[in-house]
């Protein structure tokens, strides 16, 4: 019985994950259904619409326009990368 569910889970997950990016409902009815706070979830709805609204791309897109690799970040990007470096010599030695 146990197996039958899990399997069952992962065959729905496997077939719905393509309905999970076009679904602007899900993030709210998750909050609904987790936190079962009505206001909370049609703010989250009500501030989706708006940003779709106003900038014309669902928040994710401008989520990943900022994170996108600008030219001017380059000179930034070199340094965080040659701290991170630094910083991971450092703790393979205190291993």
């Amino acid at each position: 019985m146990i197996i039958t569910k899990k399997i069952f889970r992962i065959s729905m997950i496997g077939l719905l994950t393509g309905c999970v990016q076009s679904s602007a409902l899900l993030g709210p009815i998750y909050t609904l259904g987790t936190t079962g706070n009505v206001h909370q979830a049609g703010l989250s709805y009500g501030s989706d619409k708006v940003i779709t609204t106003l900038t014309g791309k669902s928040s994710l897109e401008n989520i990943e326009g900022l994170l996108k690799a600008k030219k001017q970040d380059s000179d930034l990007r070199k340094l965080v990368k040659k701290r991170i470096k630094e910083t991971r010599k450092k703790l393979n030695l205190i291993k």
